[in-house]
């Protein structure tokens, strides 16, 4: 993600970090440890991260992680925005994550934690061009005294893993966030009742994505997905939808950043993700 919660930024003179994200299940709040390195060498665990679902309109997630020891891991695209808060031995910061269209080794600090609001596809910031977040061009929000940070003109407590639905119901009342429902029609395929045209200027305007694009990366990481759990390169191809092996190399190389036979050989570390109901 720019993983704001992981990689240091050389652009910057505080010390600016990603966040990683990993290939969970389905269910309630629950807790994966997950080595970095995943051989026979024994590396102690790099990560232990929990998620949950959501009761909130706008959020599809919320998770947080901590990490035991630095360690890289690799920032898979990713087309949701999130809010993510960071938390280092002196250090605080609140970013603001857009949609990555291409796959990036990062590193992880030792001795951090992240807290992360997933906003759901399609949620989006009225007086924030979605497209200008995009691609780890994340927004470093002013951190304040009194656990609180500075957005949209406005003084918020920083919201925490359990509160974060009542702080983006504040968000909506104040107008800072908002949803833009055609692009649950488009992703759905029910747009009969919308032209090409409109189609592509409410799903950009909102996303930061095309269709396409969005569903090259949903294609991608559902590959990604699907060889960590076990399939093999060929049910994959299948599976997820490409041409050939050739058509899923150079899909996963762009946007997960390996190819298929090294995660499953290697096995590297890959930033958040969990399956849903279609995997």
């Amino acid at each position: 993600m720019r993983l704001r919660v992981g990689a240091c930024r050389e652009d910057v003179h505080r010390p600016h970090y990603i966040l990683p994200q990993f290939s969970l299940s389905r269910g309630h709040a629950r807790q994966y440890k997950h080595a970095a390195l995943r051989g026979t060498q024994g590396f102690r665990m790099l990560i232990v991260f929990e998620d949950r679902p959501s009761s909130s309109p706008y959020v599809e997630r919320v998770w947080r992680c901590r990490s035991q020891r630095g360690g890289s891991f690799l920032s898979m695209a990713e087309g949701n925005i999130e809010l993510v808060v960071t938390r280092l031995t002196d250090f605080v910061a609140v970013t603001l994550r857009g949609p990555v269209t291409q796959a990036r080794a990062m590193e992880c600090p030792p001795h951090g934690e992240w807290i992360a609001i997933r906003f759901g596809f399609g949620t989006y910031f009225p007086r924030l061009p979605t497209q200008a977040l995009m691609d780890r061009l994340d927004l470093d929000l002013p951190v304040l005294s009194g656990n609180r940070f500075w957005f949209f003109d406005l003084s918020w407590e920083i919201p925490t893993f359990d509160n974060a639905e009542d702080f983006v119901a504040r968000l909506a009342l104040a107008g800072v966030v908002a949803r833009e429902h055609s692009v649950g029609a488009v992703i759905e395929g029910d747009v009969e009742w919308m032209s090409r045209r409109s189609v592509q200027r409410h799903f950009v305007k909102a996303t930061g994505l095309t269709l396409s694009g969005f569903q090259q990366i949903s294609r991608a990481r559902r590959a990604a997905a699907l060889l960590a759990s076990g399939r093999s390169i060929l049910d994959t191809t299948f599976e997820a939808g490409y041409f050939d092996q050739a058509h899923l190399t150079r899909s996963m190389k762009q946007l997960i950043g390996t190819t298929p036979a090294k995660l499953i050989r290697e096995q590297p570390q890959l930033s958040f993700s969990y399956k849903t109901d279609g995997e």
